[in-house]
């Protein structure tokens, strides 16, 4: 059963935050963006000393796996860093998450961690070995983050001033009706289905509110990653289901019916297009909190606030 996470502490106007590139290489101009929203928002951001490095032979790596794992185990470590905040995501973190001291990391203390997509693996490597709430959030150098003010001002509210944002309003639509209680987890649907077997994985949803999306998936790979979770056992006991985006996949009327088709039977409240992943606007999903579904007016409420 999952159950409800340490929260780290809220930020406060010159908290130290450091930006860390754990998957894919980051463009230095949208960074430059992002850094420079951060500072408007009175933060002092730091920038982890590998974030615009290129892996020698993988061009879709954001420098070496030990270099980037590094740069976040680093940036947690210290004691100065309040906030650690990914550039963006990619692909990478499944490479260099075994790589981090996980006892050091522990050792640290809580801190707050925003990130999504890749960055579902660590997400979930939080969770399970540090017992940490994170935010499911857009990232610095991410193009929806520096082009949507809506995005930013959700993230900001969440982190300076999160009991103002205990009630997360989607502009989603009921699949399924009804009301749950649950923990919430999630994000990327490939990533979820690609840590079944891995070390430290969870062994399952049960228990929680689950958010899915994922980006640039044939209808037939979201077919086989949501049968795989289904075949290992992993949606038993799940208390209801938040749809997220699906960016650059096949249009959402053809791929609409598979989700039907593989999550509607799981007889738990469904709620679709909740509005965070990879959309404009994206909104900031807390997770490892106890929280409450309503499928019918597509909204979570939060118990507390993401951060105390």
């Amino acid at each position: 059963m999952n159950q409800p996470l340490l929260r780290p502490h809220r930020l406060a106007p010159g908290a130290r935050v450091a930006v860390v590139a754990t998957s894919g290489p980051v463009p230095e101009e949208r960074l430059q963006a992002g850094l420079d929203i951060l500072r408007g928002w009175d933060l002092d951001p730091v920038v982890a000393p590998h974030v615009l490095d290129r892996h020698p032979e993988f061009g879709y790596l954001a420098g070496t796996d030990a270099d980037r794992a590094a740069d976040l185990q680093n940036a947690w470590c210290d004691p100065s860093v309040d906030a650690v905040l990914c550039a963006r995501g990619g692909y990478g973190a499944q490479r260099m998450v075994e790589l981090l001291d996980w006892e050091a990391m522990r050792a640290a203390g809580p801190k707050v961690f925003v990130g999504f997509s890749d960055l579902t693996v660590l997400h979930e490597a939080f969770a399970r070995r540090l017992g940490l709430a994170t935010l499911h959030g857009p990232m610095a150098a991410g193009a929806d983050f520096v082009k949507s003010t809506v995005a930013q001002e959700h993230l900001r509210a969440t982190l300076f001033a999160p009991e103002t944002v205990l009630r997360i309003a989607s502009r989603g639509r009921t699949v399924v009706p009804g009301r749950a209680r649950g923990v919430t987890l999630g994000g990327c649907l490939a990533l979820l289905a690609a840590e079944v077997g891995t070390p430290h994985a969870r062994p399952s949803a049960r228990g929680g509110l689950l958010c899915l999306e994922d980006v640039g998936e044939d209808t037939y790979r979201i077919d086989r990653y949501l049968t795989q979770l289904l075949r290992a056992g992993w949606f038993d006991g799940v208390q209801g289901l938040l749809l997220g985006s699906w960016a650059d996949c096949e249009p959402y009327e053809v791929l609409r019916p598979l989700l039907l088709d593989r999550l509607a039977g799981l007889g738990v409240p469904v709620v679709e297009e909740f509005g965070f992943g990879h959309c404009p606007d994206a909104l900031t999903i807390p997770f490892g909190v106890a929280a409450a579904l309503d499928a019918d007016a597509g909204t979570l409420t939060l118990d507390e606030p993401a951060l105390r």
